[in-house]
This record gives C-alpha cells, sequence and structure tokens, in this order.
C-alpha cells in the first residue's frame, strides 16, 4: 500500500509548527508592548520630577529675590538669600537637563547626591533631636526617596559611564533601596495617625479612616515588592497612580483654595515628585535591558 506524505505525520508536525511561531509571535508582541507601556512610564516620570525640581528652583529664586509671590513652601535649605539663589539655579538647570535630556544623566546623579547628602547632614541631626516628631521623618523619608529616585533615573538613561565598579545597574540597586526605605516610613505613619490623616482626606470621599490605614498598608506592600523585586514594577505603576491621583482629587483643590499658601505648592509638587520618581522605578527595569 502506497502511503501519502500525511500518513508520516509531515502536516501534523507543520501545524504544531505554526501553532508555536503563532504563540512565540504573540507572546514577542505582548512583551514588545509591556516594555513599550514601561519606557512610557519611565519618560513620565522623567518629566514630572523634572518639573517639580524646576518648580522647587523657582521657589528659591523668588525667596532669594524678595518678590511678593506665593513661593512654594519655605526654601529647602535654611540659610541666607545667596544660598536659595545658589539652590534655585542648580535646582532649575537640573530640571531643565532632565526635560531636555541634555546631560540627563549627569544631571539626574548630581541631584541624587545632592539630595543624599541633604539627608546625611541636614535632616538626620534633626531628626535625631527630635525623633518624635513626624514632620523631621517626613521630610527626611521625601528627600531620601527622591535623592533614591534620582540614582534609578541616572542609571536607567542610556551610555551610562562605568567607572571604578560604579554602573547603571549599581545606581539602580542603590537607588531602589533607598526608595523603598521612606515607603516603609510612610506606612507606619499612617498607622500611627490614622485619625489625623483622615482628616486630610476630601470630605466627599467616604470612609477617611479607612482609606487612611489603606493607604499605609499600600506603602509597606509596596516597599516589600520594590525591595524584593517581586511584582515591584506593577507596585511602582499603582504607587505612583496613587501619588498622581492624590495632586488631582487633594493638592490641586487645595493650592486653588489657598493659592498665596506656598506650602500647599511645596506639598503639591512634592507628591508630583514623588509620582514621577514611581513611574521612574516602574520603568527603570525596561531601560536597564535596553
Amino acid at each position: 500500500m502506497k502511503k501519502g506524505v500525511s500518513d508520516y505525520g509531515f502536516f501534523d508536525v507543520s501545524s504544531h509548527t505554526q501553532a508555536a511561531f503563532r504563540t512565540q509571535t504573540t507572546d514577542s508582541e505582548s512583551r514588545g508592548r509591556t516594555e513599550k507601556a514601561l519606557d512610557g512610564l519611565f519618560q513620565l516620570g522623567r518629566l514630572l520630577l523634572a518639573a517639580a525640581m524646576a518648580v522647587f528652583g523657582t521657589g528659591y529664586c523668588i525667596y532669594a529675590s524678595s518678590l511678593h509671590w506665593p513661593v512654594p513652601g519655605p526654601p529647602w535649605t535654611p540659610g541666607g538669600h545667596v544660598s536659595a539663589a545658589i539652590a534655585g539655579v542648580v535646582l532649575i538647570a537640573i530640571g531643565l537637563s532632565l526635560a531636555s535630556e541634555v546631560k540627563a544623566r549627569l544631571a539626574a546623579t548630581v541631584l541624587g547626591l545632592l539630595l543624599i547628602l541633604r539627608v546625611l547632614f541636614l535632616h538626620l541631626p534633626e531628626l535625631l533631636g527630635a525623633v518624635r516628631n513626624p514632620d523631621k521623618w517626613t521630610g527626611a523619608a521625601e528627600v531620601l526617596a527622591m535623592g533614591g529616585a534620582a540614582l534609578v533615573l541616572a542609571g536607567g538613561l542610556k551610555e551610562w559611564p562605568d567607572f571604578a565598579g560604579w554602573s547603571s545597574g549599581t545606581a539602580v540597586k542603590i537607588g531602589r533601596y533607598l526608595f523603598a526605605l521612606p515607603l516603609f516610613i510612610f506606612g507606619t505613619q499612617h498607622f500611627m495617625y490614622g485619625p489625623f490623616i483622615a482628616g486630610l482626606v476630601p470630605r466627599w470621599i467616604p470612609g477617611q479612616l479607612f482609606w487612611a490605614y489603606f493607604v499605609g498598608a499600600a506603602f509597606i506592600a509596596a516597599g516589600i515588592s520594590i525591595t524584593t523585586g517581586k511584582k515591584s514594577s506593577l507596585a511602582a505603576t499603582l504607587l505612583g497612580s496613587m501619588f498622581l491621583l492624590w495632586v488631582l482629587i487633594l493638592h490641586l483643590p487645595r493650592v486653588i483654595a489657598a493659592p498665596h499658601n506656598g506650602n500647599e505648592w511645596t506639598s503639591g509638587f512634592v507628591a508630583l515628585a514623588m509620582s514621577g520618581c514611581a513611574f521612574i522605578f516602574a520603568g527603570a527595569g525596561r531601560r536597564d535591558r535596553a
């Protein structure tokens, strides 16, 4: 009896091969879409952080020039008008560099190092002198998180110059832990001062105390995820979205209601910067692999 081609199973092999090829193609396209989305988050985070730094720098310059204008909160660096002017120019230059991607790696590295040094030499001594003051913990944690995210940003940008064992991977790894640590501080504070934080939630949102504790748990969960590297991009994306939502429903109405209150401007742009920091971390894994 004469055998046909199909008797040898050639057609079956071809069918399985085509199915496997289609599966691989679908997986490849899915990975491509995911990486594109993560890269978009990285770029969005870069722009949000750049905008916040430029606004903080503008606040310094307004303070230094003694203009009667709503300054974005008290200058981060205590001192006279000269030091405020220098800090303002530096922050504006960093913001413009990050936004335009001109010398952005250098700008992100300088920003990260300056913020970390600020925590060590300014915030830490104040914190040790008033360990029960929650404002000291919050201020130090916010600056440390931004410093860590700036290192992640620098490491995630292309053509990172390796020197003395300091590579893009090293910058991202150090930045990861510096960004994650403050999240545990924020989460702990939400449980310690739940009723106070609940009072900051807009009245039209029901269950204010529940949301205070829920956000505290979310901070701690995000900190664990980012520290361990388990679902860290997802955790950072949700964290960045949460901060951005706060800007829109919490900080923006407060700024509109009190446009001459510099502290409201500062709080709003800190939240915007934190949103950018989280998005930077969310997309850093893809950029580091590029």
